[in-house]
């Protein structure tokens, strides 16, 4: 299962924040598939991607309380093995247009992530973390997320949104530690 982090309201798309559900947009399209309101506080769909089942999902919970809906969904999807979740989320510590993919690991101050692992009492799960960089100045990371970015940074995380949902789809056939030999190194 890819879990896109954003915040839902029309307010917020294409801000950074909303980097994560953007890629999870895109595999529903690239699968012919669409997001729908599911009851876990989410949009959902289900995609097949070479023979195998991919949920993904969009919670509608804003991104503080994005563990309610997680919990939800891995309840939904019988997620036993939580390194079958994969949390695609924004990450100011990576510059723009930069991904990593890693399993498991810190938080780095991102309060999506705070939840989830509040409500999943763990952090073993798959990230793809989407770089939208740090604040030019002194402005305070929660407004340099919820703002849309230049032309120059827009062009830079539509292109990484592309590589996060290859990455998502790397995880599914091949499993992560080749998928963070692949895209760890254009990082």
């Amino acid at each position: 299962m890819a879990v896109g982090l954003g915040n839902p309201g029309s307010e917020y798309a294409g801000t950074r924040h909303n980097a994560g559900a953007d890629v999870v947009a895109l595999l529903a399209a690239r699968h012919g598939e669409k997001l729908k309101r599911g009851k876990e506080r989410s949009l959902v769909a289900e995609a097949r991607v070479d023979g195998k089942r991919l949920a993904l999902a969009f919670p509608q919970t804003y991104m503080n309380d994005s563990g309610l809906a997680v919990r939800a969904l891995v309840r939904r999807f019988d997620i036993d093995d939580l390194a079958r979740l994969v949390i695609v989320h924004d990450e100011l510590d990576l510059e723009p247009g930069r991904l990593q993919v890693k399993m498991g690991g810190g938080l780095a101050g991102h309060n999506g992530l705070k939840s989830i692992v509040a409500h999943l009492k763990s952090d073993e799960f798959a990230r793809i973390r989407i770089g939208v960089g740090k604040p030019p100045r002194k402005e305070v990371g929660a407004d340099h997320v919820l703002t849309r970015p230049g032309k120059k940074v827009r062009e830079e995380l539509a292109i990484v949104v592309q590589e996060a949902a290859d990455a998502v789809e790397a995880i599914l056939s091949e499993g992560i530690a080749p998928a963070m030999n692949r895209y760890n190194r254009l990082s």
